[in-house]
Parts: structure tokens; C-alpha cells; sequence
């Protein structure tokens, strides 16, 4: 039996992957809920709009790695960040100016917000397509590792290693700090009350002299910063591809849903459960245990509950259970 082996073992594949992959839902997460909670419908084109932001932001690097402009260990994508969170947040003042600024003036049902929010996500779609293509496109540079599995076992001494990249370490941090500066912007600043006002009852606050107009451009400008962020990262993670983030839909969803729809604390829990969820029940464990029984006990199976390949089916039957037996989620949030 060697249980820090398998320790060693579970944070290399699972844990340190979910915390990466559950902050990146997180910062998306995030958004889904802002919007839901102060613009009171379900932004369906939220993961396309991401795609976009991030397209820009690769563009961006591209010039500017061509331009021989880098940033040393860290990647260059950091450098455009600030471009593409513009270009994001212009394009979607313009679509709110254009599509759902006339439905918030007839007080249209949530549904039609829906439905328009649909027409925003193809149009996006096809533009995120034209500009950068439909392919996979990679774009991280600098140092791949902060330590790898080679370190490690020197370092260690035990048979099993631990890697962490960068994409992962970076991704920990600007979301940490991401969601702090998020908080204290919701609780200490006057326009963050001032969101809060709003959300919680839009005709008191405007009878408090609350501007809905401000409300909602702070509400689309903080959306699409934590849009570009997520979709940053989770490229840097992994690779980019558009159609990939239209997938990411799901899990965000399911994450704001879990935590509680429109509140921001329950979509962070929310996307740390989905993430550890899809990657505890699509690991194959036979190794974990065989470190920590004996060797005449260790099982000849995976111990894979489902495929890779069907880790949004299991972000899919959170998403169905929660809305059976608990639809305004963990900490209760608005019903949907």
C-alpha cells in the first residue's frame, strides 16, 4: 500500500485539472449569472460571444508574436487580453443596442429575450468562423511547465509524478483574482450596490434615481471581460476551437443553475462541483487503488464509470436533477 502515490496520482489527473478546469467555468459561470440576475434572461449566446473575445485575443497574439513582442515565461495572450475585452464588450453594447435594448423598452417575456439571444449566438457564430476559421488554432507560448513529472520524481523520489503547466497555475491566479475584484466591485463600490439595487427590485431602484442605462453597460462591460477570461484561458488550457466553446454552454449553465441562478457565489461552487464531477466519474481509477490495496486485491478493470467522451453527459444529469428536485439551486437563487 502506498498512499502517497496515489495522492500524487489523483492531484496529477484529477484534482489539479478540476481546479483549472472549474475556475475557467467559473469566470463563465459568472457571467451567466450577472446577466441573469440584473437583465432577468438566460444569455444563450454567451459561450459564442466567449469564442469571439477569444478570437480577437488570438489574433492579437499572433501580431504581435509576429511583431517579436513577448512577455518572456509568461504567454503572450496576456498582452492582448485587454484588446479583446474591448472588441467583446463593444460588440456586445452594439448587440444590446441593436436586439435587446427594444425588448427591455416593451418589458418583453424572458422567453423572447431567449429567442433573441439565439439569433444573437448564430450571427456571432458565423462571424467568429469567418474571422479566424473553424479549425483549431493554438496560440500559447512561453514556458509550458511551471514543473513537470521529470522534476517531480527527482525532486520526490516516488514512482508516480506530478506535473503543473501553466495554463493550469495561470489560470488559478487570474481567476482568484478575477472573482475577488468582482466581489469587492458588487459589495464596496456604488455602482456594484447599485447592480444589486437593480436585480433585486428594478422599480424601487429606480425610484432610488438608479440609471438603468448604466446598469446595464457595467452589466455587459463586466460580462465580457469575464467572457475573454474564460475563453482565454480555457484555450490556453486546452486549444481553441469555436465550436468547442458553443459546447461550454452546458456546463455553465448547469454550474449557475447548481449554485443558484443569479447568485455569483453559488456559480463559482457550481462550476467547481460540475468540473470535479465530469473528471471523477470519467477517470479510470484502477491505478488510484492499486496503490492503496494489496497487490493480490487490485482490480483488473478501468474502474471508469463513462468514456472522456461523455463528460457532458454527466454535466447534462446534474443539470436534470437539479432542476427536478431543486431548481433555485444550492443557495437558492432565482427560479427559473
Amino acid at each position: 500500500m502506498d498512499p502517497v502515490n496515489a495522492i500524487v496520482l489523483l492531484s496529477n489527473f484529477v484534482i489539479i485539472p478540476a481546479l483549472a478546469y472549474g475556475s475557467q467555468l467559473a469566470l463563465g459561470a459568472l457571467g451567466v449569472t450577472l446577466i441573469y440576475g440584473i437583465l432577468r434572461f438566460s444569455h444563450f449566446a454567451h459561450g459564442d460571444i466567449m469564442a469571439f473575445g477569444t478570437a480577437i485575443v488570438i489574433l492579437t497574439t499572433w501580431w504581435l508574436q509576429g511583431a517579436g513582442i513577448t512577455i518572456g515565461f509568461l504567454p503572450t495572450a496576456l498582452l492582448a487580453l485587454p484588446v479583446g475585452i474591448a472588441a467583446t464588450v463593444l460588440y456586445l453594447l452594439a448587440a444590446d443596442r441593436t436586439v435587446y435594448r427594444f425588448y427591455r423598452k416593451v418589458r418583453a417575456k424572458p422567453m423572447i429575450f431567449v429567442m433573441a439571444s439565439l439569433g444573437v449566438m448564430f450571427v456571432t457564430n458565423g462571424i467568429t468562423r469567418l474571422i479566424i476559421g473553424p479549425g483549431e488554432r493554438r496560440f500559447d507560448d512561453g514556458e509550458r511547465f511551471v514543473f513537470s513529472v521529470r522534476d517531480f520524481r527527482e525532486w520526490s523520489g516516488l514512482a508516480e509524478g506530478l506535473a503543473l503547466r501553466s495554463s493550469q497555475a495561470l489560470t488559478l491566479v487570474v481567476a482568484l483574482i478575477a472573482m475577488g475584484l468582482l466581489f469587492w466591485f458588487l459589495n464596496r463600490t456604488r455602482a456594484g450596490k447599485s447592480m444589486r439595487a437593480y436585480s433585486d427590485n428594478e422599480d424601487l431602484a429606480l425610484l432610488s434615481g438608479i440609471n438603468p442605462e448604466r446598469v446595464v453597460i457595467i452589466t455587459w462591460a463586466i460580462a465580457g471581460t469575464l467572457m475573454v477570461l474564460a475563453g482565454t484561458l480555457y484555450g490556453l488550457d486546452k486549444s481553441f476551437r469555436p465550436f468547442t466553446y458553443f459546447q461550454l454552454l452546458l456546463p455553465f449553465f448547469a454550474a449557475a443553475i447548481l449554485g443558484g441562478l443569479g447568485n455569483p457565489l453559488g456559480a463559482i461552487v457550481g462550476a467547481y462541483v460540475v468540473a470535479f464531477s465530469e473528471m471523477g466519474i470519467t477517470y479510470a481509477w484502477r491505478r488510484f487503488f492499486q496503490h492503496l490495496m494489496p497487490e493480490n486485491w487490485a482490480p483488473e478493470g478501468l474502474l471508469q464509470l463513462l468514456p472522456v467522451d461523455y463528460k457532458f453527459a454527466v454535466t447534462f444529469a446534474i443539470l436534470v436533477v437539479v432542476l427536478i428536485f431543486r431548481p433555485t439551486g444550492i443557495f437558492k437563487g432565482k427560479s427559473i
